[in-house]
């Protein structure tokens, strides 16, 4: 660690981050032990670099050292329910899905919980996606992938985009596995430039390329929508923006649940003095929520802002500064 920490190294993204000692206990003391000495090492010689595990248990990863802790896909946990409860038995009934099948409580229930016990030992880490998991453009088109990535730059914590999530980077499913990729070598092709050879990725021939590039009809690209200002990428540099300029929307400022109610939209909380909203479905929904403000943000249409209630169009999104 000191060889890369030496060189200019930010930090480390921990791999299996709980499974450093073999047949530790339940609460992984063995490991815990190694990684609090890593951090006290870190502090001392290292302050500025930063500790990132793949755990997605912010109670044991946090006290043990870890700066933040991933918020990981684990069928039946809240970020699944978000993002990635699509099964062939039960449909889509992922909370940010158009479909509007979700239940918004299923989140609150498991994040809320890790949220308030561990918000004064580090961060919990939303991800658009990783190496190990689907692109969410499998399931989801741009309308319901800028509500979601929307909703992640929101939340509290330190959150992480994954390469070409932001222009809407396609699953290439069937490729041949490479290095054990498996079926998740469709989310590690090259990124998507421009219409120049191979998306300007690279020169190379094709067939010398590690993975095909991507180069379907339609096939995004980070230029072509730099250049529209309602493109998901400039959409995603918006929240990203928005976070920034405000201290309350960054990764230690408050969160309150306004209305989260089982199997009804929208979600709205709050973040210091900012009001966020979110309506996936299909339909005009309303919430019993003072919104007079002036609107910072938003996607997919104008909510309506009362007194006493707040209304948000289909597929729709709103930030407003009160």
């Amino acid at each position: 660690m000191r060889f890369w920490l030496d060189r200019g190294c930010d930090g480390f993204r921990v791999d299996m981050a709980d499974s450093l000692v073999k047949n530790d206990d339940g609460d992984k003391s063995g490991t815990g032990a190694v990684w609090a000495e890593v951090r006290s090492m870190m502090d001392r010689d290292y302050p500025e670099a930063a500790l990132v595990s793949e755990w997605s248990n912010p109670r044991l990863s946090l006290k043990y050292g870890f700066h933040c802790d991933f918020y990981l896909n684990h069928e039946g946990n809240g970020y699944y329910s978000l993002f990635r409860d699509n099964s062939p038995q039960d449909g889509q009934r992922s909370f940010f899905s158009s479909l509007g099948r979700g239940d918004i409580s299923k989140f609150t229930n498991d994040y809320m919980p890790m949220y308030e016990r561990t918000k004064d030992m580090g961060y919990i880490s939303f991800l658009t996606c990783n190496h190990d998991t689907p692109r969410m453009s499998k399931d989801f088109d741009e309308a319901e992938m800028k509500l979601a990535y929307s909703f992640i730059f929101t939340m509290p914590g330190v959150p992480f985009l994954y390469y070409g999530d932001e222009i809407g980077m396609r699953y290439n499913g069937g490729l041949t596995s490479k290095e054990g990729g498996y079926e998740r070598t469709g989310t590690r092709t090259p990124m998507q430039w421009n219409r120049d050879m191979n998306a300007g990725f690279s020169k190379a021939p094709p067939e010398k390329l590690y993975l095909p590039v991507d180069t379907s009809a339609g096939a995004p690209c980070a230029e072509v929508q730099s250049q529209e200002g309602g493109s998901l990428l400039n959409t995603v540099r918006s929240v990203i923006k928005l976070r920034h300029e405000n201290a309350c929307m960054q990764a230690g400022g408050p969160l309150e649940i306004l209305y989260a109610e089982p199997h009804k939209y929208p979600f709205v909380f709050r973040r210091g003095n900012m009001l966020c909203a979110f309506n996936p479905s299909r339909s005009f929904v309303k919430a019993p929520v003072p919104s007079k403000g002036t609107v910072a943000f938003c996607a997919g249409g104008n909510a309506v802002l009362g007194e006493s209630s707040i209304g948000l169009p289909p597929q729709s999104c709103v930030i407003v500064k009160q």
